[in-house]
């Protein structure tokens, strides 16, 4: 029989160390929120894949439609045979993103090509090349989606130079303001400051595109206030910049709406997507304003397995499932017990310094001190530890990794999500406790 320990001696020997692992754990199935691992034991996800299995890990549908698809064909590349099911995929996606204009959607393969696209499209339809970015946000590791991120450790560090025309300002954390200011007083400071920044850092002539997260995800899902996003998008009409909303992480019923940008009622130029978009497979999609898509030449987009018919099936039994098990409902009971008990924590644990979030999207800020505010990385470390140990799967998030982010299949159980919130304490308490000693 294989063990943790053996097949983990196997990968030190045969991996490289650079794909990091939060879990020393392998597992052999999943179904719905519980992974089995290879001795046999289970734990509660509270991981989901990193928000890829939002409506739970190989729900039968999915499986189903996964099945029927590979009985017909797996692959012909889209861009020499064409097949139904990627255009009937971008057709839902074009209706059901917010944006009341006409739309059109491409496809690729993982969350860092879509934001190249993106990218690509907005810089060829400006002809304008500076992006302005965010203070710790998160939008891939290729070239162009790393020079994007903000985190230095462990994702840029060693990999310069990275590529040219990107600006950073500051994202609404309203925690950690970067102003020192606090909401509402600050009258949106943060916001407004992509006025200033066009006369200190990138005039706005230059500018080809904004890219943003509606709730930051790996940055440590901070959400910003509900005027935020209105302001920075009428900045970019006044001056014709495309506004880009990542909402790879955001998407598909994780804030309790299908897309979060529908919480702030903007509507992007173009939203990119993809994470739970399959429900496990590698599908990552672009949709965006007309125009502005069918700006590139014949030819200019595209990549050999961007739309793979397999993945697309897969993401039409995912939309399938958000109306017939009302998801989006779920979504909203789930981050209303998660911001319960969040609160209580804080309210118990002083190295609990903040919580917040969206939906079922819910972070929860580890400090040292509530009122220097010093990053708690070892708490959040320790934490996902421990509740590993009594059966508990979580990651952390944030530039300083002290962040605790759920992202619990939707389809999780009362049950499940009560033993989960259990496990959390039991480990709350023993970290406070050795706090003290």
């Amino acid at each position: 029989m294989k063990t943790n320990e053996s097949l983990l001696t196997a990968r030190n020997k045969n991996v490289p160390q650079g794909p990091f692992n939060v879990h020393p754990i392998f597992a052999d199935k999943a179904k719905g929120a519980i992974i089995t691992d290879v001795e046999g034991r289970e734990y509660i996800d509270f991981a989901g894949g990193i928000g890829v299995v939002n409506v739970g890990h190989c729900d039968e549908k999915v499986v189903e439609a996964i099945g029927d698809q590979i009985k017909k064909c797996i692959h012909t590349c889209f861009h020499v045979v064409m097949y139904e099911p990627y255009v009937t995929l971008a057709k839902r996606l074009n209706e059901i993103t917010p944006g009341d204009f006409p739309k059109k959607t491409m496809f690729a393969n993982s969350g860092a090509e879509a934001v190249e696209n993106a990218i690509k499209i907005a810089r060829h339809a400006t002809s304008r090349p500076a992006v302005i970015a965010f203070e710790d946000a998160f939008h891939g590791r290729t070239l162009l989606a790393l020079s994007l991120t903000s985190k230095m450790k462990p994702y840029k560090f060693g990999f310069a130079p990275y590529a040219p025309e990107i600006y950073r300002m500051p994202y609404a954390y309203c925690y950690r303001c970067a102003f020192g200011l606090e909401y509402p007083n600050c009258e949106l400071r943060c916001a407004y400051f992509l006025r200033d920044f066009f006369h200190t850092h990138i005039s706005a002539e230059q500018v080809g595109a904004i890219i943003v997260e509606p709730v930051l995800g790996e940055g440590g899902f901070v959400v910003p206030p509900k005027e935020y996003f209105k302001v920075l998008k009428n900045i970019c009409e006044e001056h014709g910049i495309v506004f880009i909303a990542d909402e790879i992480q955001t998407g598909f019923g994780r804030t309790a709406k299908m897309f979060a940008m529908e919480h702030y009622e903007v509507e992007p130029d173009i939203l990119v997507m993809a994470k739970s978009m399959a429900g496990g497979l590698p599908l990552s999609g672009i949709t965006g304003r007309a125009e502005l898509m069918d700006h590139p030449q014949v030819g200019g987009l595209g990549g050999t397995f961007g739309g793979n018919p397999v993945a697309c099936r897969a993401a039409l039994a995912v939309l399938d499932l958000f109306e017939k098990k009302d998801l989006l409902s779920r979504a909203k009971k789930i981050g209303e017990k998660v911001l319960e008990r969040f609160r209580e924590f804080k309210e118990h644990y002083p190295i609990v310094g903040d919580v917040r979030g969206l939906g079922a999207m819910v972070g929860m800020e580890f400090v040292v001190d509530k009122k220097t505010k010093e990053p708690g990385t070892a708490f959040a470390k320790r934490l996902t530890g421990l509740c590993r140990e009594k059966g508990l799967l979580m990651i952390s998030a944030g530039t300083y990794s002290n962040i605790i982010r759920p992202l619990m299949p939707l389809v999780i159980t009362d049950e499940q999500l009560e033993k989960g919130f259990s496990i959390i304490e039991e480990s709350l308490r023993e970290l406070h406790n050795n706090s003290k000693s």
